[in-house]
């Protein structure tokens, strides 16, 4: 389904002749962490829950809190992992949409983004997750992609999850009747395997070789 079809319009936008005391209300009446302010379509910005009740003065318009508006929004052709983004980025759970004019359309509710990711076929389609590691200059998509696809695995998808001290650590969802055979290709290739699997030869082996040692130290 086309995540356009989950722009909202239930919650009205404010404007900045609103009041304080409006704007406590919308949240009170909705689960949201910032709502919209509108003028003539065009998005001004975003207040946050939080900053509104701060504010002691009810009756004050919120022109007079200008300063505390958030600036974040998302165009209609946004992918889910951009909307993902966005939402992380700003601690939000609503997001602001803009047409091609950039006149604001509706919003976005965190909810319903999630429930989209949540059933894409990289997230629920059966296969293998294997988490690998390599320094960055080193890593190399291709190199990932041909490591799988010449084992016989079929690549569901894979992205950067951690970076750290100069190294990335690659989540990938493959399709494959032989886990274990990728998972010491990519060894070979210099790559650390993070996530455990149960059919790992190679830990295995190196478990068998520590209970050995273990007890022949105990002799």
């Amino acid at each position: 389904m086309n995540i356009n079809d989950y722009i909202l319009n239930e919650i009205k936008p404010l404007s900045l002749k609103s009041t304080v005391n409006t704007a406590k209300d919308l949240f009170d009446n909705f689960p949201i962490t910032h709502f919209p302010v509108i003028e003539n379509r065009k998005l001004l910005g975003s207040f946050a829950e939080d900053d509104i009740h701060t504010t002691e003065n009810n009756e004050q318009e919120l022109v007079e809190n200008v300063h505390l508006l958030n600036s974040f929004f998302a165009d209609e052709k946004a992918t889910v992992l951009e909307l993902l983004k966005i939402f992380a980025d700003n601690d939000t759970n609503i997001i602001p949409v803009l047409d091609d004019k950039k006149e604001y359309i509706g919003y976005y509710d965190l909810r319903d983004v999630l429930d989209v990711f949540s059933t894409n076929p990289f997230m629920i389609e059966e296969s293998e997750t294997l988490i690998v590691e390599k320094l960055e200059d080193d890593y190399s998509m291709s190199e990932v992609t041909q490591i799988v696809e010449t084992l016989g695995g079929r690549l569901l998808g894979l992205y950067i999850s951690e970076k750290n001290n100069g190294f990335v650590q690659i989540t990938l969802k493959i399709i494959t009747e032989d886990i274990n055979e990728i998972m010491q290709t990519f060894r070979r290739y210099d790559y650390k395997v993070i996530s455990t699997h149960e059919n790992d030869i190679y830990l295995e082996d190196l478990k068998n070789r520590s209970e050995y040692l273990q007890k022949y130290l105990e002799m």
